[in-house]
């Protein structure tokens, strides 16, 4: 979505939910991008009348959110998130609404094909990380921990573990025994807000990262903990063994492997240099 460029040239309130870790978009100041209508009120009802479908779920799909308007003062608008906001653009019947609907189905095609051959969506994210200037060596170890974060989450799977908020709070109790602090406050350490934290880690930050939830994983295929309680546990005995090493490390060498240095402040000579 990024490549698609018909916004800028013009302001969309946005807001970040801090709690849900995304943006929410006003509805209306997209719609007035997209369709150049006067009366956006009347636009939606024409839409919504032409889309039995989306009416249903209108209201789950846009929320009121607080954000200033015009005259600087705060009220509460519809807005949505980055999903929501997609969903909308696909009902919208106008030129400017076309880039967005070729890219969502681009995407569509895309992500069946590499449903068909995962190796494609591998390849993908590799060549995603090089366009952005990180090294080989540095991928290598990132896909690495992508491959060891999907065996944890599939041995949860397995044990009873499903719910997105359970994994959250069982990667936290992770990133605390390792690290010292939790996800929320490692990056706000990093000044990072909607960022993928791990894309921010130093090679050191990964390596420990990999340990951590490498260390659960074996603890869970040992012990077979059932249910969020028992994972819990087991979640901070990985993440001690990698806590431990992170310390021993940090008195051998004198330095904190914690570090504040994160991708989007390093000029473009250093981003080739992260490993």
């Amino acid at each position: 979505m990024s490549n698609i460029k018909l916004f800028e040239s013009k302001h969309i309130r946005s807001v970040w939910n801090e709690t849900e870790q995304k943006w929410y978009f006003s509805v209306q100041d997209v719609m007035e991008i997209l369709t150049d209508s006067s009366d956006i009120k009347q636009y939606i009802k024409r839409m919504l009348s032409r889309d039995e479908m989306l009416k249903t779920n209108w209201g789950t799909i846009c929320t009121l959110v607080e954000m200033k308007a015009a005259d600087g003062k705060k009220r509460k608008i519809q807005a949505s998130d980055t999903k929501g906001l997609l969903r909308i653009i696909q009902s919208i019947p106008s030129p400017k609404a076309e880039p967005f609907k070729l890219w969502l189905a681009q995407v569509g095609s895309d992500r069946l094909d590499e449903i068909e051959n995962p190796e494609l969506a591998t390849k993908r994210t590799r060549e995603l990380y090089k366009q952005k200037g990180y090294s080989d060596a540095w991928i290598e170890k990132r896909m690495r921990s992508i491959a060891i974060r999907e065996e944890l989450t599939d041995n949860w799977k397995e044990r009873g573990v499903t719910e997105q908020k359970e994994y959250a709070i069982l990667t936290a109790e992770i990133s605390k025994a390792t690290f010292g602090v939790n996800p929320k406050e490692y990056k706000a350490i990093k000044g990072l807000k909607n960022e993928n934290l791990r894309d921010h880690m130093s090679d050191l930050e990964l390596i420990f990262s990999m340990l951590g939830e490498a260390s659960t994983t074996a603890i869970v295929k040992t012990k077979n903990p059932i249910g969020f309680i028992e994972n819990k546990k087991v979640a901070k005995q990985g993440g001690d063994v990698a806590g431990n090493a992170r310390k021993e490390l940090e008195q051998k060498t004198g330095k904190k492997v914690v570090s504040k240095e994160n991708y989007l402040q390093l000029p473009e000579k250093a981003k080739k240099r992260i490993k």
